[in-house]
């Protein structure tokens, strides 16, 4: 029962235009002589389908692409070198704004002519905003990342300034994380109070289009009552085949399912229901938009407009081990990658079969130069790492909950089906040890023992790690058919895990703080307002949702067939 597109209702579908011969015309309706038409698209966007057909519905226009007003693109290219480096998977965290990639010169000379202009001009592309700051008519060109990506892997699109068509997939999305989306997000969040009209381009000539009013209404909306981001799954060298029954993947699509990320608003898209059409914009749009509301004015003070929660998938049932790994001090983060955090994570077991394991920090009285030398000893070839040697192997069990503040070493071991409650920079993973396999590309998978190396805590062996990391249940509360206990994360960690298990209705409260919960027993859930401010909202098992700071009192309770049963449900918060 697991909904893999899950949408908002939003409206009725009277306000959304479907199709470019709809949207052309309302384009069109909007276009005087001497009238500025501004398309501002994220980086991604098929620019030669928005150039064709606003040139179908506006044939008197001019047109200014603006990817001709940027700087050349091996000066681009050198201006982002300090920030993007050699390394093959880390860059650091930056200021530049989408004003960095264009030439002045060029750029001036474009407003020129749109201040003298007699016929109506359309600038349209990456930055077209920045070329005629007070347009007419403005149209924000979005789309969802996780379509980006698929474009990139399809060597259909080129980095923002870029001429790397052909470059691996994984360059492309590093200098992604990095540039591209920061500076193009930095732009949209000044623009979504001015936007007129809203494209959804992630389908290739088969756009969707809402009002600027009816956006911002969507988004003041999406904040007062529960709703989920639209997952997205990929394969992976370790990946398993759980989630192919439980969220009803189809059969063959992928060799294996590795990942899902179920709520990443940096990266998962939001649904919008107009009717029976649908509008598929970032769900970082909500975040932009309303961080206060969202993440609660704490939460919003400490971490800015970032959304600092994870849940994600690893599926490794008849697959393979995940990467033995570490993540990186605060410190270590903030120095080498500008990142204010870090990714302290958990593994919380949904399903484990017999046998199944987690690699958990290191065993006692270990030779920490011995590890060393034999994990580069590992790097070139003809090698297997001993990690029992020198990591501790745990049995997993389905409800355990394994925790992994950042320098623990750790390793989720196969067969087992793994919801990770993580803080969100997901990308900060250094690799010790990949079990001598390739990448799905053929590739080895990057290795990075130094980095790994200057971040493991060696002090976090089997007894302190077993007292500390496994299993820390502390009942909290309780009342009639509900109990609630606390299971993690560690001290060391700013997010908070409480379990609640039920067969009846589960009194909850944001106290302005956002919430993140999954079902993790049981075939459905519903969670209502007790005051009837927002509509019941019915979970599937294994589903993740979010339930805004705004929202304040909410109830959680069984609505599925089999309401006998015990329910549960795991909750994350940012701790106070």
């Amino acid at each position: 029962m697991y909904d893999r597109f899950p949408c908002v209702p939003a409206g009725s579908s009277d306000e959304c235009l479907q199709g470019w011969p709809e949207i052309g015309q309302t384009i069109r309706g909007q276009t005087r002589p001497g009238h500025l038409t501004v398309v501002e698209c994220y980086p991604g966007v098929f620019l030669e389908e928005v150039r064709r057909e606003l040139a179908a519905a506006l044939p008197d226009a001019a047109f200014i692409h603006t990817p001709d007003l940027f700087r050349p693109a091996d000066e681009i290219d050198r201006m982002l070198e300090p920030l993007l480096g050699d390394d093959p998977v880390f860059g650091r965290m930056n200021s530049i704004e989408m004003e960095d990639f264009f030439d002045p010169s060029k750029r001036a000379d474009a407003r020129r002519r749109c201040s003298n202009a007699s016929a109506p001009t359309v600038i349209f592309g990456p930055g077209a905003s920045l070329v005629a700051p007070h347009a007419d008519f403005l149209v924000y060109a979005d789309m969802a990342r996780w379509e980006i990506q698929m474009r990139q892997r399809r060597n259909e699109i080129a980095n923002l300034g870029a001429e790397n068509f052909s470059e691996r997939p994984s360059l492309k999305y590093k200098r992604s994380f990095f540039v591209d989306w920061r500076a193009a997000d930095r732009l949209k969040s000044r623009l979504l109070d001015k936007i007129d009209l809203l494209l959804d381009t992630n389908l290739p000539n088969q756009p969707k289009a809402i009002s600027g009013h009816v956006l911002r209404r969507s988004l003041a909306a999406v904040v007062r009552r529960p709703f989920r981001v639209v997952p997205f799954f990929d394969p992976g060298p370790w990946g398993g085949h759980w989630m192919e029954r439980v969220c009803g993947l189809p059969a063959g699509d992928n060799p294996n399912h590795a990942w899902c990320f179920d709520c990443v608003p940096e990266e998962n898209s939001l649904l919008l229901a107009f009717g029976n059409r649908r509008v598929e914009i970032p769900s970082i749009n909500v975040v932009l938009a309303h961080p206060e509301s969202l993440l609660g004015s704490g939460i919003y003070a400490r971490f800015g407009a970032e959304f600092p929660i994870r849940f994600d998938f690893l599926d490794t049932m008849g697959g393979g081990n995940l990467s033995l790994q570490v993540h990186p001090l605060t410190a270590y983060i903030r120095e080498h990658f500008g990142m204010d955090y870090t990714q302290d994570e958990s593994y919380y077991l949904l399903d484990a079969a017999p046998g199944a394991c987690v690699y958990l920090g290191l065993k006692e009285g270990i030779d920490r130069n011995a590890m060393l030398r034999d994990l580069e000893r590992a790097q070139s070839g003809d090698f297997d790492f001993p990690a029992e040697n020198y990591v501790n192997r745990f049995p997993a069990r389905k409800h355990d909950h394994f925790l992994i503040p950042a320098g623990t070493v750790h390793c989720s071991g196969k067969d087992s089906m793994v919801l990770e409650i993580s803080a969100t920079p997901y990308i900060f993973t250094f690799k010790l040890w990949d079990w001598g396999r390739l990448g799905l590309d053929g590739r080895p998978r990057p290795i990075h023992l130094q980095h790994g190396a200057a971040n493991i805590q060696w002090n976090r062996t089997t007894e302190w790690v077993r007292q500390s990391l496994v299993n820390r249940v502390q009942p909290l509360a309780g009342g009639d058919g509900w109990r609630e206990e606390r299971t993690g994360l560690h001290e060391l960690e700013f997010i908070e895990a409480r379990r609640h298990w039920f067969t009846k209705t589960v009194p909850h409260d944001t106290a302005g703080s956002v919430h993140v919960l999954n079902l993790i027993e049981g075939e459905q859930a519903a969670v209502e307002s007790p005051s009837g401010s927002f509509e019941p909202f019915v979970v599937n098992y294994a589903e993740t949702f979010i339930v805004p700071a705004a929202v304040g009192p909410y109830t959680v309770r069984p609505c599925g067939p089999d309401r006998r049963r015990q329910y549960g449900t795991i909750r994350a918060q940012v701790r106070v």
